[in-house]
């Protein structure tokens, strides 16, 4: 029978809080689940930097008959990312006992925390909209986007060599989705079947011209007083996000680290005392960079 310890139950009370953090980090990201994510559960240091590699076009050839094949040396495309973001989010809790008895009240710490982490990987990722600069920006600046500007949207992805099977996806702050909900072909029944009712009754726009479409608190605005709203639409190899495990603590400093990751993605969470507090102090961080991998296959809307 195993020994109960101090050693071990720190460890337990780590493991515990990083099982509560995971479902909030998941749930409150948009563009982090879009994304091309490479993550491994390797040890990296910020401002290190990792290779993604981008697979290489090949043409067909057409071999006549006796003929010979046409080898080819493409090269792997390369695009590096630089770990260069570690964010964290800490907080205490001064009866750790207590909240471990009440799971709702552990969760009612860890949520804010970790929806704090979700919220700046997906502001850094939208803030990558300017470095799209291979299609034409669509849209203008304080103009509700149209049934037209979405529909050039899909044509320049197509015409960018775009394959028609990969998912296309475009997100939009709530001002653009609630144009998006009136615009009258797709938001009726009569005009668009079930997809329009459920514009029409639960607000969801769902698909339209090939677009997965989703909403984002963090869609960039820039511009005062008249503001340029700065959407983005994309496919997953267009943008990438990268995260690496940070290294556990020392041994004997006094802190507990845990992992929770899934997904291709991980946080770390760490547990120590605070005497001048008398509190438990948790930090919830991820190191990470995100970066451009196509720049042809993203298209900025403005609205």
């Amino acid at each position: 029978m195993a020994i109960i310890t101090s050693a071990n139950l720190a460890n337990a009370i780590v493991k515990l809080v990083a099982a509560d953090a995971l479902p909030a980090l998941m749930g409150n990201m948009v563009m982090g689940n879009l994304v091309n994510r490479d993550y491994e559960p390797v040890l990296a240091n910020a401002g290190d930097t990792v290779n993604v590699p981008i697979p290489p076009v090949l043409v067909a050839n057409n071999i006549a008959e006796g003929g010979t094949v046409n080898p080819q040396n493409p090269s792997l495309g390369n695009a590096q990312i630089v770990l260069n973001t570690h964010a964290e989010a800490t907080f205490q809790i001064p009866d750790v006992t207590k909240a471990l008895a009440f799971p709702e009240l552990l969760r009612a710490y860890m949520q804010p925390a970790v929806i704090a982490i979700a919220s700046k990987v997906e502001a850094d990722l939208l803030n990558l909209y300017s470095q799209f600069t291979a299609n034409a920006v669509l849209g203008v600046a304080g103009t509700p986007v149209t049934e037209a500007v979405i529909d050039s949207a899909e044509t320049a992805l197509f015409t960018a060599k775009v394959p028609p099977s990969m998912p296309k996806y475009l997100v939009v702050d709530s001002s653009t989705y609630s144009a998006i909900r009136q615009i009258p072909r797709f938001s009726e029944y009569y005009s668009a079947g079930e997809a329009g009712l459920k514009a029409l009754v639960e607000g969801n726009v769902g698909k339209m011209k090939d677009f997965f479409i989703f909403r984002s608190q963090y869609v960039p605005v820039t511009g005062s007083p008249a503001p340029t709203i700065h959407n983005l639409a994309f496919t997953k190899d267009a943008l990438g996000l990268v995260v690496r495990r940070l290294p556990q603590p020392l041994p004997g400093t006094g802190a507990v680290a845990e992992y929770a990751e899934v997904g291709n993605f991980g946080l770390r969470i760490v547990m120590s005392y605070q005497p001048n507090t008398l509190a438990q102090q948790f930090t919830v961080d991820v190191l990470y960079g995100c970066g451009v991998l196509r720049n042809n296959f993203a298209v900025q809307i403005n609205a």
